[in-house]
Protein backbone atom coordinates (compact mmCIF):
# COMPACT_ATOMS: atom_id res chain seq x y z
CA UNK A 1 0.00 0.00 0.00
CA UNK A 2 2.86 2.38 0.79
CA UNK A 3 4.20 1.92 -2.73
CA UNK A 4 0.85 2.94 -4.20
CA UNK A 5 0.82 6.10 -2.06
CA UNK A 6 4.28 7.09 -3.24
CA UNK A 7 3.67 6.31 -6.91
CA UNK A 8 0.24 7.97 -7.14
CA UNK A 9 -0.15 10.61 -4.41
CA UNK A 10 -2.97 12.51 -6.16
CA UNK A 11 -4.99 9.36 -6.85
CA UNK A 12 -4.44 8.22 -3.26
CA UNK A 13 -5.63 11.57 -1.89
CA UNK A 14 -8.73 11.50 -4.11
CA UNK A 15 -9.52 7.96 -3.01
CA UNK A 16 -9.20 8.92 0.67
CA UNK A 17 -11.41 11.98 0.12
CA UNK A 18 -14.01 9.85 -1.68
CA UNK A 19 -14.09 7.35 1.17
CA UNK A 20 -14.41 10.19 3.71
CA UNK A 21 -17.24 11.77 1.68
CA UNK A 22 -19.13 8.49 1.45
CA UNK A 23 -18.72 8.00 5.19
CA UNK A 24 -20.07 11.48 5.88
CA UNK A 25 -23.04 10.90 3.54
CA UNK A 26 -23.85 7.64 5.32
CA UNK A 27 -23.59 9.35 8.73
CA UNK A 28 -25.88 12.23 7.66
CA UNK A 29 -28.27 10.16 5.51
CA UNK A 30 -31.38 10.99 7.59
CA UNK A 31 -30.76 14.75 7.45
CA UNK A 32 -29.90 14.63 3.76
CA UNK A 33 -33.10 12.67 3.01
CA UNK A 34 -35.17 15.34 4.82
CA UNK A 35 -33.53 18.27 3.00
CA UNK A 36 -35.89 18.42 -0.02
CA UNK A 37 -38.91 18.72 2.32
CA UNK A 38 -37.27 21.51 4.26
CA UNK A 39 -36.94 23.74 1.19
CA UNK A 40 -40.63 23.71 0.23
CA UNK A 41 -41.90 23.69 3.84
CA UNK A 42 -39.76 26.68 4.84
CA UNK A 43 -40.81 28.65 1.78
CA UNK A 44 -44.53 27.92 2.26
CA UNK A 45 -44.52 28.71 5.99
CA UNK A 46 -42.43 31.88 5.74
CA UNK A 47 -44.37 33.21 2.75
CA UNK A 48 -47.68 32.53 4.51
CA UNK A 49 -46.46 34.36 7.61
CA UNK A 50 -45.09 37.26 5.60
CA UNK A 51 -48.24 37.61 3.52
CA UNK A 52 -51.09 36.86 5.92
CA UNK A 53 -49.70 37.44 9.42
CA UNK A 54 -47.58 40.51 8.66
CA UNK A 55 -49.92 41.67 5.82
CA UNK A 56 -47.12 42.46 3.36
CA UNK A 57 -47.73 42.55 -0.39
CA UNK A 58 -47.04 39.47 -2.52
CA UNK A 59 -44.02 40.92 -4.35
CA UNK A 60 -42.23 41.73 -1.10
CA UNK A 61 -42.93 38.27 0.33
CA UNK A 62 -41.63 36.53 -2.82
CA UNK A 63 -38.35 38.39 -2.36
CA UNK A 64 -38.33 37.60 1.36
CA UNK A 65 -38.51 33.82 0.85
CA UNK A 66 -36.31 33.63 -2.26
CA UNK A 67 -33.62 30.95 -1.89
CA UNK A 68 -30.64 29.68 -3.84
CA UNK A 69 -32.62 26.55 -4.71
CA UNK A 70 -35.69 27.81 -6.56
CA UNK A 71 -39.16 26.38 -6.08
CA UNK A 72 -40.59 24.64 -9.13
CA UNK A 73 -44.22 25.40 -8.24
CA UNK A 74 -45.81 28.16 -6.20
CA UNK A 75 -49.52 28.73 -5.54
CA UNK A 76 -50.91 31.53 -3.38
CA UNK A 77 -54.65 31.33 -2.68
CA UNK A 78 -55.56 34.71 -1.13
CA UNK A 79 -59.21 33.72 -0.63
CA UNK A 80 -58.29 30.64 1.42
CA UNK A 81 -55.06 32.20 2.76
CA UNK A 82 -53.23 29.05 1.70
CA UNK A 83 -49.78 28.75 0.12
CA UNK A 84 -48.49 25.63 -1.65
CA UNK A 85 -44.87 25.34 -2.71
CA UNK A 86 -43.18 22.55 -4.68
CA UNK A 87 -39.46 22.08 -4.95
CA UNK A 88 -36.95 19.26 -5.32
CA UNK A 89 -39.75 16.77 -5.89
CA UNK A 90 -41.67 17.57 -2.71
CA UNK A 91 -44.70 19.76 -2.05
CA UNK A 92 -45.82 21.48 1.17
CA UNK A 93 -48.69 23.77 2.10
CA UNK A 94 -49.17 26.34 4.82
CA UNK A 95 -52.48 27.90 5.77
CA UNK A 96 -53.37 30.90 7.89
CA UNK A 97 -55.20 29.62 10.99
CA UNK A 98 -56.07 32.86 12.72
CA UNK A 99 -54.76 36.10 14.15
CA UNK A 100 -53.37 34.49 17.30
CA UNK A 101 -52.17 31.22 15.75
CA UNK A 102 -50.66 32.58 12.54
CA UNK A 103 -49.76 30.12 9.78
CA UNK A 104 -49.33 26.36 10.13
CA UNK A 105 -47.90 23.71 7.84
CA UNK A 106 -50.47 21.23 6.65
CA UNK A 107 -49.71 17.51 6.88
Amino acid sequence: MTGFLRRRPVSSLLLILLIALLGWIWHERVALWAFPDIISAYTAKEYCSCRYVMNNDAEYCHGYVKQWLPASGFTDDPAGKRVTVSGMGRSNSAVWIGERQGCRLQP
